[in-house]
Parts: C-alpha cells; structure tokens; sequence
C-alpha cells in the first residue's frame, strides 16, 4: 500500500482557513468525515487531541501530523492541509507549520496500511519534496509529486554505514500511537549516522509491531544504545550498557548530537533492577508495575488538585455554606463544592485506573 492509495483530491485541502491549532485539527477532521473516512468525528478529534497532550505531532521544518488510531476510523486515511501564511502548531522548532498531514488509522484489522503511513513521514523528512509540496498547484500535482518519489525512493539500509570494525551504534524509537514519530526519529538517525559515517541499527516499535528487532549479539559488541521512546519499551536486555534515554521528539530533531553523545558513552550503565542506579550515580527512571501505576496517579492528579482547590473556595463563603439547610447557604459555595467534592474527585478513580491501564 502506497501512500497515493490513503491520499486522495477528496482528502485535501489546499488553502486552509483555519488560524489556530484547534482549527486546524477541526477542519482537517471534517474532510475526513465528508470523505467517508471518519464516522464519529468528535471521537476522532478526541483521539488526535489524546495524541497531541503525549508530545505535539508539529514535528519542525513546517511539518505537521496530528494522528491517531481508533475504532471512529472506517478506513485508513491521510488529509493533506496547506496554509501560505503558516499557523503557530506548538511545533517543536518554534517555527510556523505549513503543511499538515491528519493520519487516520482504524483499530485492529489490516496493518498494510501503517506501512504507508510509516513511508509518509519518512518521505517528509526531504526537504526538497516538502518545497514541492508548498509550491504545487493543485491537487492533482501533489498526488503526481508523491507516485515520483515513492517510484524513486529506495530504502536506506537499516544497518547504516558498514561497521569495518568500527564503533556502532544501536537505537530503539517507539511513539504512543507507532504511526508518524517512530519511523520519522529511525531516519533522522539513520540518516544523519549515514552522513557521519557512522555504523547505526534502528528497531522500530510502531504500530505494526516490532521491525528490525536488536539482537543479542548486537546489543553486546555495541558501543551504546539511545531509546527515543515515549512509551514503554523492553528494557532489561540493555543490562549492563551505556543507554540514552530521550523523548522519541529529541530523536528527530537532534539525532547528530544523540550519537555523538552516544559515541562518546556518555550515558549512564542501565541496569535491568529498578532500583539500581548508573554508573554516574544518576539514579534510572522507575520501569514496570511502578511506572505504570505513576502513569495512572499522575494523570489522577490535575483532578485532586483542581477538586482540592474548588472545596477550599466554598469554604471562604462560610464553613457550611454548601449547605442548603445552613443560614450561611451560598447557591456559588454550593456550584464549587459540588464541582471538586462531586465531580473531580469523582473522577480521580476512574481516570486513574484508565491510565494505569493503558500503560
């Protein structure tokens, strides 16, 4: 599957009226829908907005791919949006966005498609087709532009430069949703170790599955490993090495200074116990059963302290002015204690107990 058989004229949007981030994702989510690709677009706008609160999907050099994988998704679609002015995406250079691709992937069922998908942000890491892309006329030069260069593009090898003996380096990145930022961060270090020479194996952890996996031997004759990950990868195999463990962002934006860091071993000796701590004293983060019940207390959290603070202001009406049957009764002491008293807290189990899950 090709990524010309995801993006379609009906999917595209050559001058975008939106303005702001959100409008961004609205209007792109509505061209979905009115393609046939979405059936529940609230759902999917959810989903995207889940995905942009882990990292934002403004991935630089005026790029941006808001994604997401969900049952509100008939079909695997692309809509391509197009803004002259440029809109401020929070993107992770600072810089204004100005071509926007919305990813929408299905649950379960054919994973043909997220080839595709994986193939689209790695096209867009050529600058020179990202200037096509901003110059093409319509619709249908775009399509020509993306069948040109998927006929020409071949794939680099994923074990970068020949070794001949020298250092290599070993890397895993993996994304919340493994769609657009797990294989954009494996070619910026592929291509970057490519271009200093440097003998680099990307594994990938997308949706998919697990690609190029790192062996034994591998793991043991390299000189270090950087993790780009933002969710949780199989770690106690690196027992022992030196390991750099960075946000999959960092990944794609710094890859140079990633492997020079990891040439140099300049990382901690990771080590397989959760309480052990790096050669350089620096203690590891947590791993297993206690990240992933972090993972759910901190998402609880906003909830007891936005609950907290709304109990503590309907104390300043008045120590039960809550109360309807207290003479000191006020209906705005009433609304906040019902708001953190009755709802957010209310809320703290739930939420805690889906993110814990779904870590």
């Amino acid at each position: 599957m090709n990524v010309t058989d995801l993006l379609t004229k009906e999917t595209m949007i050559l001058e975008l009226r939106a303005k702001t981030k959100e409008e961004v994702i609205d209007e792109l989510a509505a061209k979905l829908a009115e393609a046939g690709a979405v059936s529940d677009v609230e759902a999917f706008k959810r989903a995207i907005w889940a995905r942009e609160q882990q990292s934002t999907t403004g991935v630089g050099d005026g790029v941006a791919i808001p994604h997401a994988k969900t049952a509100a998704v008939k079909r695997p679609a692309v809509a391509f949006g197009r803004s002259t002015a440029g809109i401020d995406y929070e993107s992770l250079d600072g810089q204004p966005s100005h071509l926007f691709f919305m990813i929408a992937a299905p649950e379960g069922g054919e994973q043909t498609h997220l080839q595709a998908l994986a193939k689209l942000s790695s096209l867009l890491m050529d600058a020179s087709f990202r200037t096509r892309l901003e110059r093409a006329s319509d619709e249908e030069e775009i399509l020509r532009l993306f069948k040109e260069k998927e006929n020409k593009r071949e794939e680099p090898s994923l074990q970068g430069a020949p070794s001949g003996g020298r250092r290599k380096v070993l890397a895993v990145t993996a994304c919340p949703t493994g769609i657009a930022h797990t294989y954009m961060a494996a070619d910026a270090l592929k291509a970057k170790a490519a271009e200093m020479g440097v003998a680099i194996k990307v594994e990938t952890n997308g949706s998919d599955g697990v690609k190029n996996a790192l062996t034994a031997q591998e793991i043991e004759e390299a000189t270090a490993i950087i993790v780009a990950a933002d969710k949780q990868v199989e770690m106690d195999r690196f027992n022992g090495k030196h390991v750099i463990q960075v946000p999959v962002a960092q990944a794609i934006r710094q890859p140079e200074k990633l492997i020079e860091q990891a040439l140099r071993q300049d990382a901690p000796i990771y080590r397989a116990s959760s309480t052990a701590r790096g050669s350089a004293g620096a203690a590891k983060p947590r791993t297993g059963f206690y990240k992933h019940l972090m993972n759910g207390v901190s998402n609880m959290l906003p909830f007891v302290v936005g609950g907290g603070i709304l109990i503590a202001l309907s104390f300043t009406f008045g120590i039960k002015a809550f109360d309807p049957k207290d003479p000191s009764y006020h209906p705005f002491a009433k609304l906040l204690m019902d708001i953190g008293g009755g709802n957010a807290f209310a809320l703290m189990v739930p939420f805690s107990a889906a993110f814990f899950s779904r870590s």
